[in-house]
């Protein structure tokens, strides 16, 4: 155990958490869809597209994973993003019509739940790096339809540290790094099939 700025956190759990996590993340990276995002010349419908998935994703999770974490995280009403990819959207003219379900509420735990949103926080930090090229990009690059990606702002870190200490503080308490794990392995399992499986929207 050691503190990192003002958090503790346990390295052995979080490295296990990141090793057995890492294939599946790059698999998600490896996608076209994701690496779309990362281009120089990306288009604003790659964009679009790319923040109607995100967009999925996070109703996904509000709606389905942050009822089994409100007595854990108690931050979850600042974690919301759908109303952030909502705006960008309408800014950009894009029509969401409607949204597809990407996580399932069957056989969820507390601690599976966890690992579910260690993966979506985590791509929150992702956003920030991400966010340097796309207000490269002409018509994004006036501070408008980027809100998703700036997320947290100069904020971004402390919020995934104060997040990682309650997973790690959770887990010690309940000895559940497997079940961690799993939710979080299911989460870019799930983010991968919808990535790979939504056809683009040309609207």
């Amino acid at each position: 155990m050691i503190s990192n700025l003002g958090f503790p956190t346990d390295i052995d759990f979080l490295d296990h958490l990141k090793n057995h996590t890492a294939s599946a993340h790059k698999k998600l990276e490896n996608l076209s869809v994701s690496k779309s995002i990362l281009s120089a010349d990306m288009k604003i419908g790659e964009y679009c597209h790319y923040l109607s998935l995100m967009y999925d994703v996070h109703k996904s999770t509000e709606d389905v994973i942050f009822p089994f974490l409100k007595d854990i995280v108690f931050d979850l009403k600042e974690r919301e993003k759908t109303h952030l990819i909502y705006n960008d959207l309408l800014f950009l003219n894009f029509n969401k019509d409607e949204s597809s379900i990407v996580f399932e509420n069957q056989k969820i735990t507390t601690a599976f739940a966890l690992g579910i949103l260690y993966v979506i926080e985590g791509s929150s930090l992702g956003g920030r790096y991400i966010l340097k090229n796309v207000e490269t990009i002409q018509g994004l690059d006036q501070q408008e339809g980027i809100s998703y990606f700036t997320g947290y702002g100069n904020k971004t870190g402390s919020y995934w540290k104060n997040f990682l200490n309650t997973l790690t503080e959770y887990q010690q308490k309940n000895k559940c790094e497997n079940e961690i794990i799993e939710g979080a392995v299911y989460a870019f399992e799930c983010i991968y099939n919808h990535f790979l499986n939504t056809s683009k929207n040309e609207n």
